[in-house]
């Protein structure tokens, strides 16, 4: 029974965190939206000063690196939900243990456990 209700829980856990996936997954699809980057890149008022044409350079660089990191968060998500269909979602993509409930809960596309993500931040990949 005990087993039965865990099993369970997970169930009702991952598909929370599912959810959670893909909602986030929309948020930055229409974050992301073409829409958007015409309101950022085409203000009706043309710059009438080095002012002017300096806070629009500023707006577009804005725009553009959080674009940049958002691109880089929904391939994240994507990737988590890739591994909820084919297995692998809520292992450490590093020491292959389980990722805590408590940090899938916090950010449901963690690739690795709270050790191993600290390691990488103090120690950069590739470095």
């Amino acid at each position: 029974m005990a087993k039965t209700m865990t099993l369970r829980l997970a169930e009702v856990t991952v598909e929370r965190l599912r959810l959670a996936l893909e909602h986030k997954e929309q948020e930055l699809r229409e974050r992301l939206s073409a829409e958007r980057a015409a309101e950022v890149v085409q203000r009706p008022e043309e710059p009438l000063d080095f002012g002017d044409w300096c806070q629009k350079s500023h707006d577009e660089w804005l725009f553009v690196n959080q674009n940049r990191l958002e691109m880089a968060l929904l391939r994240d998500i994507q990737d988590a939900r890739r591994r909820l269909e084919e297995g692998g979602f809520g292992l450490c993509g590093e020491c292959e243990q389980p990722i805590s409930a408590r940090r899938l809960e916090a950010v449901p596309w963690a690739r690795y456990c709270a050790s191993c993500q600290e390691r990488f931040v103090e120690r950069p990949r590739g470095g």
